[in-house]
């Protein structure tokens, strides 16, 4: 995915009210929208240089939305608006060689017994529907190694348990982790900080759930999905 317009690059002052960030630009401090409602664990530390982009919607409350910050030498995206249309570019692109072959892509679809809505449905003839649930990743809890999720996430056990009564109903389920940083080789669930969530996700794969996770290249120009990583559950 490539930015619209370049993204403004600025420092971070704060975080705060989930939603809102401060942001120091070259002679202004401006106020940004966060699109991230999770604890942005190791991503929002004041002084940390960030990207934002620009809008000039009418309706937009705030102008600038920041997209991207640097973590020590590593992008990190940040927007968890994004991942569902990275994934879905990776997918008609081919580069999710274990989604290839559907000739077509649903999205935000309505199913199961919670009142829940999954992110992509493929579909082709004469093929089981996949059932594709994304979840952005940014934590990372030492070199090599992401977290999920960086806070108590009930909504992501609740689509786990939905993925599981797919898998009982014959259809294929795939909870794919999109990593919005390029420094990482596996994922892993965030025990210490959920850990229903990671007993959620094992039973998830011993159900026969897919579980898979991807890792993107992150620029001031492009996002981009490049390489499946290992999800580990020690």
């Amino acid at each position: 995915m490539i930015f619209a317009s370049p993204l403004v690059e600025g420092r971070l002052i704060r975080r705060y009210k989930r939603f809102l960030a401060d942001v120091q630009l070259p002679g202004e401090v401006i106020t940004a929208s966060c699109p991230n409602t999770g604890s942005m664990l190791g991503c929002c530390d004041p002084g940390m240089r960030v990207w934002l982009s620009e809008h000039d919607s009418a309706t937009r409350k705030y102008r600038h939305m920041w997209q991207i910050v640097e973590v020590g030498s590593v992008m990190v995206g940040i927007n968890t608006g994004l991942p569902n249309a990275l994934v879905a570019e990776a997918i008609a692109q081919g580069s999710i060689a274990e989604l290839t072959g559907y000739r077509s892509v649903r999205r935000e679809v309505a199913f199961g017994t919670e009142g829940s809505r999954v992110d992509l449905v493929l579909e082709s003839p004469r093929r089981k529907a996949c059932y594709v649930e994304v979840k952005n990743v940014t934590a990372a809890a030492k070199e090599g190694v992401a977290l999920f999720p960086d806070c108590v996430s009930e909504r992501g056990a609740k689509h786990l348990r939905e993925l599981m009564r797919l898998k009982a109903s014959g259809m294929r389920p795939v909870q794919l982790y999109c990593v919005q940083r390029g420094d990482v080789n596996e994922v892993r669930p965030a025990d210490a900080i959920d850990a229903e969530y990671g007993r959620t996700l094992r039973e998830a794969i011993d159900a026969g759930v897919e579980v898979l996770a991807y890792r993107a290249r992150v620029t001031p120009t492009e996002i981009r999905i490049e390489e499946r990583v290992a999800v580990v559950c020690p």
